[in-house]
């Protein structure tokens, strides 16, 4: 009989990796284990790290620390992306007891079932044997779950290091799949989001593809939407983009990452695709789904970006019609092949550019959604109450605000957009009484 009982998960990063926890949380339940808050002093902390930030060592060591903190005697695993990249760094954290790569992580309560547990064990197999592909669906919030399909990328970006923590591109079946997404539904999921490290490569070593998948997954029925996280331009199809624009489930959003709107930055990125391409997929969108939110990833301060190719970026994104930009300022990653580029760019710089991109993209924003004032556009209601009000998400992603009501939580109702409050949120009244 084990000797913990008790165990607790934190998450940092993406999307996928909040899916991944959930699936290794269900084996643990599964195995007797009560599920518990870090506060609550668990046997076992689970930290699934990420490595696309540069403070994923800080971050992971507060965590370490608060959670010694609460309960000194805990047993610290730390799985995830920073893991597979830096194990023996980890490792070498005070209080860490297991650290499991990529291909360990799913793996991580046979570890502490047969009990090998030396402090400071570092299990980290070479990335290119990492081939399995677990299917994934993140739990405890029923009104939306991230539904792993893609795992792994083969891109190799000059600025990324993805392919050497999750290794090659790899996704389920269809029939796989759309029994995760099922499951999902059984639990009371009303919006799923399609989630995975480069999504549009769904099926790349078999016949399937995303846009087969899409068509089945909205055929499913106890589910209200599907939104598909972020999707590689180059992979973003007409044939995806005229489905989801007749589809009653699919919603009018994409996030399509950019990087650089210079094509000689995203020749320098190694990135499978121009401006014109880029430039060509929004205007399809927009031209079948006028109202279409589109969310962009734009990296500030690569290697060789000159003031001139910024302002070329900065000028692109004027010109095309999006709602939100992410913005990342670049940071210099281990065994990327960015580091070989010598024009450095100053890190005071990197960041200017990134102040007047975030401004860019709150102009954009507002303007999005002054371009939804009256409308009535379908909410997905949250429990969360915030001094008596709850916010949900239009299809098209616009948050919106109302007064608590306990019979809208995860349902779907129609309401008129109104005005924007000083929160930069959505008002919004029911238009019907009775949810859909």
């Amino acid at each position: 009989m084990i000797a913990y009982q008790k165990v607790s998960f934190y998450t940092l990063g993406c999307k996928l990796n909040f899916a991944e926890t959930s699936t290794i949380a269900r084996q643990f339940i599964d195995a007797g284990y009560a599920k518990v808050d870090l506060e609550q002093g668990p046997d076992v902390v689970i930290i699934n790290t990420c490595s696309v930030t540069d403070q994923a060592d800080k971050k992971c060591r507060n965590i370490v620390r608060r959670a010694l903190k609460i309960n000194p005697l805990s047993f610290i695993v730390v799985i995830g992306c920073y893991a597979q990249l830096k194990p023996d760094e980890i490792a070498a954290i005070p209080g860490v007891d297991l650290v499991l790569g990529a291909n360990e992580k799913f793996n991580a309560l046979q570890y502490l079932e047969e009990k090998k547990l030396e402090s400071g064990k570092s299990i980290a197999s070479e990335i290119k044997k990492t081939k399995e592909f677990v299917p994934s669906f993140s739990s405890g919030d029923r009104t939306r779950t991230f539904l792993k399909v893609q795992d792994g990328c083969n891109y190799f970006c000059a600025f990324c290091t993805i392919p050497l923590a999750r290794g090659r591109s790899r996704s389920g079946s269809i029939e796989t799949t759309l029994q995760q997404a099922q499951l999902a539904i059984d639990e009371g999921a009303k919006e799923i989001v399609l989630t995975g490290v480069n999504i549009g490569d769904f099926g790349q070593s078999s016949d399937e593809s995303l846009f087969d998948l899409i068509v089945q997954l909205d055929k499913l029925s106890g589910v209200e939407r599907f939104r598909i996280s972020s999707i590689e331009p180059n992979l973003l199809n007409d044939d995806i983009i005229r489905f989801t624009a007749s589809s009653n489930k699919f919603v009018p959003h994409f996030h399509i990452p950019l990087q650089s709107g210079s094509d000689t930055i995203l020749q320098k990125m190694r990135r499978r695709y121009r401006t014109d391409l880029y430039k060509n997929r929004i205007e399809q969108i927009k031209k079948l789904q006028p109202d279409a939110c589109i969310g962009i990833d734009v990296i500030v301060g690569f290697p060789g970006e000159s003031d001139n190719e910024f302002e070329t970026t900065f000028m692109f994104l004027q010109e095309i019609d999006f709602s939100y930009l992410h913005v990342f300022t670049y940071s210099e990653r281990d065994n990327t092949t960015a580091l070989r580029i010598e024009e450095v760019v100053p890190m005071d710089v990197r960041h200017q550019r990134n102040k007047r991109l975030r401004i860019l993209s709150e102009k954009k924003k507002r303007e999005f959604y002054q371009s939804q004032l009256n409308s009535i556009r379908p909410v997905l209601f949250e429990a969360d109450v915030t001094e008596g009000m709850m916010s949900g998400f239009t299809d098209n992603y616009v948050k919106v605000e109302v007064p608590y009501d306990a019979e809208l939580v995860n349902k779907v109702v129609d309401v008129q957009l109104t005005e924007i409050n000083s929160d930069g949120l959505m008002n919004a009244t029911i238009c019907a009484k009775l949810p859909v």
